[in-house]
C-alpha cells in the first residue's frame, strides 16, 4: 500500500454508528477526501474466520443500500463495506461535476486509509466501471475485482436508450428495488445530479480497460437483464486475460434478487487462487 495520503480525512471508527438490517447489526459513517465525501456501511465479519473484507459499489442514481442482502450474506465470510459515492445516497452533494475517474480516486483514499489488505472490490452497472477505473489507475489497493452487470453495450450507449433499457428492466424487477430505484432517482441523488453523471457512464468505455487489469476480474450478469445482455457480458470477459464469466438467474439487480447465489460465486472466486 502506498503512505496515507494527508488530503483524506477520516472521522474514525468512533464515528460508525449502529444500525441493524434483518437482524444483522452494521454501522454508519462519512469520510471526505478533498472536497468530495463518501458514506460508509460496515458490516462486521465473523471473529473467529480470517477472511478478505468486501467493498460494495453502486450504479447511477441509486445508492449502497440495494446491496444489503448481498452484504448480510458476505458478512458471514468477512467484513464488508457499503459505499455511497459522491451525491449518492446518505452522501451529500458535491456541487460540481464528479467522473468515474473521480468517483474512483476517492474509493482508492478510502481503502488506503482504512488500511484493507487487498479488499474484494464489487461494482454494479456504473460501479463496475468505477472500480475499473480503480483497478487500471491504483492497481495497488486490490487485487479482485467483481463486475456485477458492469456497462451498457456499445449499440445502446445514448441517453434515450440507456433510459429506455432502465425503464424495460424495472418491468423486471421486483417491487422492493423499485421502491429503492425511485426514491433514490428522485429524492436521495435527485435528477439534476443524474443527469449529469449519465454522459459518464455512456461515455466510458469498459471493454478497452478489462485487458488492462492486473487484477483478476470475474463478469457476473443476469440472463433476463436488458440492460447488460448475456453475450455482451461474455464479450467483456473474454477481452481480460484473467477475466471469468458467470450467468445467473435475474434481472439487472441481481445481487438483491438473488444474494445467497451471487456471495457464492464471489466467494468462490475470491478463494481461487
Amino acid at each position: 500500500m502506498r503512505p496515507l495520503p494527508r488530503r483524506f480525512r477520516p472521522r474514525g471508527e468512533d464515528a460508525f454508528r449502529a444500525r441493524s438490517f434483518r437482524g444483522t447489526r452494521y454501522f454508519r459513517s462519512r469520510q471526505r477526501h478533498d472536497d468530495l465525501t463518501i458514506a460508509i456501511e460496515r458490516f462486521p465479519g465473523p471473529e473467529d474466520v480470517p477472511a478478505r473484507s468486501f467493498v460494495l459499489v453502486h450504479g447511477i442514481g441509486v445508492s449502497s443500500r440495494y446491496f444489503r442482502p448481498l452484504a448480510r450474506e458476505l458478512a458471514k465470510r468477512g467484513r464488508v463495506y457499503l459505499v455511497d459515492l459522491p451525491g449518492y445516497g446518505a452522501a451529500p452533494d458535491p456541487r460540481r461535476d464528479v467522473t468515474l475517474a473521480d468517483h474512483a480516486a476517492v474509493l482508492a483514499g478510502f481503502l488506503r486509509e482504512s488500511r484493507l489488505e487487498n479488499p474484494v472490490l464489487v461494482g454494479h452497472s456504473m460501479g463496475a466501471q468505477v472500480v475499473s477505473v480503480l483497478a487500471e489507475r491504483h492497481p495497488d489497493v486490490s487485487d479482485r475485482i467483481v463486475a456485477l452487470a458492469p456497462t451498457l453495450p456499445p449499440e445502446s450507449r445514448s441517453t434515450w436508450r440507456a433510459i429506455g433499457t432502465l425503464l424495460r428492466d424495472g418491468t423486471r424487477e421486483p417491487f422492493r428495488v423499485i421502491v429503492i430505484a425511485v426514491t433514490d432517482y428522485l429524492v436521495r441523488c435527485g435528477l439534476p445530479y443524474l443527469w449529469r453523471q449519465l454522459p459518464h457512464l455512456i461515455g466510458d468505455r469498459l471493454e478497452d480497460r478489462i485487458p488492462k487489469h492486473a487484477a483478476p476480474t470475474l463478469v457476473i450478469t443476469g440472463h433476463i437483464d436488458p440492460v447488460v445482455p448475456v453475450e455482451w457480458g461474455r464479450m467483456l470477459a473474454e477481452r481480460g486475460p484473467t477475466t471469468r464469466f458467470v450467468q445467473v438467474r435475474g434481472p439487472h439487480v441481481i445481487m438483491h434478487t438473488d444474494p445467497v447465489t451471487i456471495a457464492r460465486h464471489i466467494a468462490g472466486f475470491t478463494e481461487a487462487g
